[in-house]
């Protein structure tokens, strides 16, 4: 297991992996153990790894097995939820900040694949773009579906991010999180991986 920045090699593994866990093509008796929400295009990926450097990935014998996608709030804000995050960005307070568009930042979606799921790689994938984002933005920002439990309950308490909203979009209920990218993740020795320059 090696993690990486992503090329542009990697797009296709991305694709197949999040095609998976996303939403509207997801099995149905996978959805009760968390899903994406984002639907993404080649393009968009191609923009997020070349203009952004924020598609992280973790390959397991030249197979994606995880990822994490971080970028600016310019990136995200084609998205019309993206958009209503953005403004009510000057309303929330995270780690003594006012928060902002250049003060923060938006993680997620992240996903790993069934196979490796409580094997920690969710926490070392994490701390290890959390350290590449930490040298440009002081905070993360995410959202969680309500309906996604398991999302909740891996990123509060294996990965400490902590609530600081809730908003509705499109009759669905969101959970708005926030992390101060200063903090290191204590990885247990177990956890550790090698990642690859």
């Amino acid at each position: 297991m090696h993690l990486q920045l992503a090329d542009l090699s990697d797009i296709d593994g991305v694709l197949a992996l999040h095609q998976k866990y996303q939403i509207d093509t997801i099995l149905e008796e996978d959805k009760k153990d968390g899903f994406v929400t984002t639907a993404f295009t080649r393009e968009q990926l191609t923009q997020l790894i070349q203009e952004e450097q924020g598609l992280f990935i973790a390959k397991q014998e030249e197979q994606v097995v995880a990822y994490v996608m971080s970028a600016s709030w310019q990136f995200w804000s084609v998205w019309p939820i993206f958009s209503l995050m953005i403004e009510n960005l000057p309303n929330l307070e995270y780690a003594g900040r006012t928060l902002n568009t250049e003060n923060s930042y938006q993680y997620g979606p992240v996903c790993v694949d069934k196979a490796y799921r409580g094997s920690g790689l969710l926490e070392t994938i994490f701390e290890f773009a959390r350290e590449k984002m930490s040298h440009r933005y002081p905070v993360l920002v995410t959202f969680i579906n309500c309906i996604n439990s398991r999302s909740y309950a891996a990123h509060t308490q294996k990965l400490g991010l902590e609530v600081i909203a809730e908003f509705d979009f499109n009759r669905n209920h969101y959970l708005e999180l926030a992390y101060d990218t200063s903090k290191c993740l204590q990885l247990s020795p177990r956890h550790k991986q090698e990642p690859q320059q």
